[in-house]
């Protein structure tokens, strides 16, 4: 299965795909789309845009992009949520099924508490994907992002292979 992982972002938006069996995955490409100080319509579009592309090019399967949460300052939360729009809508518009995952949802599949910081998540997305070197913390939470997805996406499989046996 091949999975893109998406951190939604007004500034800075991480992308992270891998190819998943639900036990073992593999790097296969990541970046961050770099949205600048354009007018914030033009960098919701260069989203949309960015995200057909790499839909194009990398055929991933299924999406998985990280849910809306609460935030001190509407403004961010506004501008956050009109960018995972942008995201979404060039998903589903190239007929790719999308999933939502919490952030704490994300780090308890990834680090194993829900609770933890980028540094961590980080870290783990590294030593899951066998990662060298530097990793931008956009592009670990894109990755990570697809990570949950195929670790939570295997275990419901499962568990509805196993209730269905029971009958």
């Amino acid at each position: 299965m091949r999975i893109l992982g998406i951190d939604p972002g007004s500034r800075i938006t991480g992308i992270g795909i891998i190819e998943s069996d639900g036990r073992h995955s593999k790097h296969v490409f990541s970046t961050c789309i770099r949205l600048g100080n354009a007018d914030f319509p033009i960098r919701l579009g260069k989203i949309y845009q960015e995200i057909e592309l790499i839909i194009h090019e990398f055929q991933p399967q299924q999406m998985a992009i990280e849910d809306v949460f609460l935030s001190n300052n509407p403004s961010s939360a506004l501008k956050l949520g009109q960018a995972r729009g942008a995201a979404i809508c060039a998903t589903v518009m190239q007929g790719v099924p999308v999933f939502e995952y919490s952030a704490r949802e994300i780090k308890q599949a990834v680090v194993g508490k829900g609770g933890a910081d980028k540094s961590q998540v980080q870290h783990m997305v590294k030593l899951l994907l066998n990662l060298q070197g530097k990793i931008q913390s956009d592009t670990a939470d894109g990755l990570a992002i697809a990570l949950s997805h195929a670790h939570v996406g295997a275990t419901k499989s499962r568990l509805q292979e196993a209730l269905a046996k029971q009958g």
